[in-house]
Parts: structure tokens; C-alpha cells; sequence
């Protein structure tokens, strides 16, 4: 007898567009991020928003040079985000990039293939999250190399933003800054922060495991604190018209 297999049934089916979605937002996220996917869904949780990431190579060592190097896969990465996701807003996820490539040059970058989404950048997010909490002398923590750091705080400058306290990991390594314990970079913020010279701290690096200590930080100084992450996740969500506050992630998501 001849075996003519499993019989093959075509079902019928219907579509619908998921209701409780909020907002569709776009996330650039460097090849050797650790941090910023899981920080990015803790602080979307329960707002229905969806989120859409791409990866875009990099060098894990952090130096001038090789930051300036992501400007030519830049493109490459937000063209793999499609049009018909209907993105409300798109944020290239490296603070220290968006430093040295410059933030408007980012943003052109992402208007080549998305011309009709708002777009940020953790610097660019930073500056406006400064400016809605007040913060006009800020206490800057990175990671990162002197030279890195002296160019972001000459961004800042130039924003109107004085930094009057500068504190540092001092680690080239994307790798490592990943893996420093949110527990160090806590009482590094507390020990910048408490400069009277300063009225609020900003963390920088997307890398560094920051947005669940900003309330305790908040607490232990009584100014308010930010960091890559946690302004950029803030800044993408009012972009895309989402303005609920947000209870365990400090002052900014109440603004």
C-alpha cells in the first residue's frame, strides 16, 4: 500500500492589530550593550509599549577614535528597523558615540531612513532631562577614559549645563564597564553628589547597570539623579506620546 503522508488542512484566519499597544519604539544597541535592553524593558513595563531593537557593530574599547568609527554602521543598523513597524520614536542607544559623532549628525544619520520619527540619543536625552528637573550644576559620573569624559563635559558646557563635579571608572572596556555592580556605581554617585558645588547627578554609559539605583541615590542625596539609560528611556517614551508617570525610577518619571 502506498503511504501518502499526513493529510495537509488550511486553517482560516483573522488579523488584528494589538490594541493595548501604546507605542512602537526603536532601539540602536551596540554589539557589546549587556545593559540597555534590559533596563530599556523594566522601565516600559505595563505601558504597553513595544520595543524593537537592532544591533550595530562596535569596538569594545572606548576611545575617541573608535567611537567616531560608528558613524558609517550607523545607517546600516537603522535601516534594518523597517517601515512598517510604524515606529513613534527611535533612539541610538551610546552616549559616548552620540558625543563624539555629535548628536546632530546622529540624528541626520536616522532621518536618511526614518524621516518621520522623532529620534533621540542618551546625550541629547540627558540634556533635556537636566533641564526638566532643574539641574543647572551637575556632578558627571562615567566610565570612561579622561579624554571621553573631557569631551562630554564640554557637550554639556556647551548646552548651558556647568559640570562642577567630574568622577570616573576609568575603564577603555565596554566588557568590564558592563560587569562594575550597580552596588559601586551607587556609592559613586552618593560620594560625587554630595558636592554642594553640584545640584544633580547624571550616570553616563548605556553600559553601566544604572537605572535601578537612581531612586536610592535620589534618597541617600536629596538631588535628582539620571543616567544614560534612564533619561533615554524617559525622553524616547514623551517622544512617542507616552507621559504616564512611573513609580521606582526617581524624580524624572514623575516630570
Amino acid at each position: 500500500m502506498h503511504d501518502t503522508g499526513p493529510s495537509f488542512e488550511r486553517f482560516e484566519f483573522t488579523t488584528h492589530p494589538n490594541a493595548s499597544e501604546r507605542a512602537r519604539i526603536g532601539l540602536l544597541v551596540l554589539q557589546s550593550d549587556q545593559t540597555m535592553e534590559q533596563e530599556m524593558r523594566q522601565m516600559t513595563d505595563g505601558l504597553g509599549v513595544s520595543l524593537y531593537h537592532a544591533r550595530l557593530p562596535n569596538d569594545t574599547v572606548v576611545t575617541p577614535d573608535t567611537l567616531a568609527k560608528m558613524e558609517a554602521v550607523l545607517p546600516i543598523a537603522a535601516a534594518l528597523l523597517p517601515d512598517y513597524l510604524g515606529l513613534h520614536a527611535l533612539g541610538y542607544g551610546c552616549t559616548s558615540g552620540a558625543t563624539i559623532i555629535g548628536e546632530d549628525r546622529v540624528t541626520e544619520i536616522i532621518r536618511q531612513s526614518h524621516p518621520s520619527v522623532p529620534s533621540s540619543n542618551p546625550l541629547s536625552a540627558a540634556k533635556a532631562a537636566l533641564k526638566a528637573l532643574g539641574i543647572t550644576r551637575l556632578g558627571l559620573l562615567t566610565p570612561y577614559t579622561p579624554e571621553v569624559t573631557e569631551a562630554m563635559q564640554r557637550r554639556f558646557e556647551e548646552e548651558g549645563i556647568a559640570v562642577t563635579v567630574v568622577g570616573s571608572f576609568d575603564q577603555k572596556s565596554d566588557i568590564i564597564v558592563a560587569q562594575i555592580d550597580p552596588a559601586s556605581t551607587l556609592s559613586a554617585v552618593v560620594s560625587l553628589g554630595q558636592s554642594e558645588a553640584c545640584d544633580g547627578v547624571f550616570i553616563s554609559c548605556t553600559s553601566l547597570r544604572a537605572a535601578g539605583i537612581v531612586e536610592e541615590a535620589e534618597r541617600q542625596l536629596g538631588k535628582p539623579v539620571t543616567s544614560s539609560n534612564h533619561a533615554l528611556a524617559w525622553h524616547l517614551l514623551r517622544l512617542a506620546g507616552i507621559d504616564d508617570g512611573l513609580d521606582g525610577f526617581g524624580q524624572l518619571f514623575q516630570t
